[in-house]
């Protein structure tokens, strides 16, 4: 039997009102007890959040308005939390997350992923229904997330950047942040230790029952351990992203522009304002950080429903100004429009806190204190 088979979300939904109704019906009390169980309460809403539909505040005060104290929903808020950091650190160091940010993961011996990996052949049958279901729906739990990346850095001895690239391009929520970064923690470039987990912790969060795989074993012998038969086989992956073909835009020049990107598809900006809207989607962006067709159709099918008369430009951004003539152009902030030119829009952030800092705690501890415990 598949252990993922009938867990919702098969799909996920692309009208906003549906996506403010999943919103409303989160619960974070059961999320802080189950969460890391493959069957917990979590929220599917993580695609929302990371293409920018939907903002970490904008959770963050329904839950609060819903009369939460949040003290009581505090794991449920760093959760929410770990997100705006990830984005800050991006902000701070740019292209370094792209390389081990603090340390140098140790033990590699390829840079490539294992075989059994992007088939989800490895014999772990948790890891394996995992990968199937994310093949199938975009989505992977985030404990399979960890679990996967252990396997592969940690294990199999692949440095981490090409598997994460490999899990951000099958993600609906890929978010290069918090992919990369914690690839990085999972593997101990951005961690003083390497995460693992063995048989056993597998068991317990995914309900299986299953013995003798290269992971049942106690965690004072991962340090001995030989890579795997089944891991041994590595491939490099070359990853595409399918864009659309490029349609005659018309665009009025005597009304502002106002930029969508592939982390900006807020359906609520700036409403009432008549305007150009162009979603913009650059060859140079999805070459550097490609995606695949299930998430670029996601994209195309959310702003075609809910942002009126929106238009898409394949195209550079450079390329679309100069062609079109534009002036008034405003967009939001992001590491990957800093090289727009207009008026830059500041992201709906969780708390006043922005800034590199070392570790997510000494962040959450600033963003703590506006909370008002």
């Amino acid at each position: 039997m598949d252990l993922f088979e009938g867990l919702e979300p098969s799909i996920f939904p692309t009208n906003y009102k549906e996506i403010i109704q999943r919103v409303e019906k989160v619960n974070p009390v059961k999320y802080g007890k189950t969460r890391n169980f493959i069957n917990g309460n979590i929220t599917y809403l993580s695609p929302y959040i990371s293409r920018g539909i939907i903002s970490t505040k904008l959770v963050l005060k329904h839950v609060l308005n819903a009369g939460y104290n949040p003290k009581q929903i505090e794991k449920f808020i760093q959760e929410l939390a770990w997100r705006d950091y990830w984005q800050n650190v991006w902000i701070a160091k740019g292209d370094a997350i792209n390389t081990d940010l603090k340390h140098t993961q140790k033990n590699v011996t390829n840079n490539e992923i294992p075989k059994a990996i992007i088939e989800g052949k490895t014999g772990v049958k948790a890891i394996d229904d995992s990968i199937a279901y994310f093949y199938k729906t975009g989505y992977i739990h985030n404990h399979l997330r960890m679990y996967i990346a252990a396997i592969t850095c940690n294990v199999a001895q692949s440095h981490w950047l090409a598997p994460a690239k490999w899990m951000y391009y099958n993600l609906l929520d890929a978010d290069w942040a918090s992919n990369a970064l914690s690839w990085q923690w999972v593997a101990g470039a951005n961690a003083n230790k390497k995460y693992v987990a063995n048989q056993d912790n597998i068991n317990k969060y995914c309900f299986t029952d299953q013995k003798n795989t290269f992971l049942d074993m106690p965690y004072d012998a991962f340090s001995k351990l030989d890579i795997p038969v089944v891991l041994k086989n590595t491939i490099d992956l070359e990853l595409k992203t399918p864009l659309p073909q490029q349609t005659t835009l018309k665009i009025d020049n005597k009304k502002p522009c106002y930029i969508y990107n592939f982390y900006n598809l807020d359906p609520i900006w700036e409403m009432s304002n008549n305007a150009n809207r162009i979603l913009l989607l650059e060859p140079s962006h999805f070459t550097k950080h490609p995606v695949c067709k299930n998430t670029i159709d996601f994209v195309i099918k959310f702003v075609k429903e809910n942002i009126k008369d929106i238009q898409i430009f394949i195209g550079e951004f450079k390329s679309l100004v100069q062609t079109h003539n534009l002036t008034h152009i405003k967009y939001k902030e992001h590491p990957l429009s800093a090289h727009y030119q207009g008026t830059e829009i500041p992201r709906d952030w969780m708390f006043n806190v922005t800034g590199y800092y070392p570790s997510f705690f000494s962040f959450w501890k600033k963003c703590k204190k506006q909370l008002n415990y």
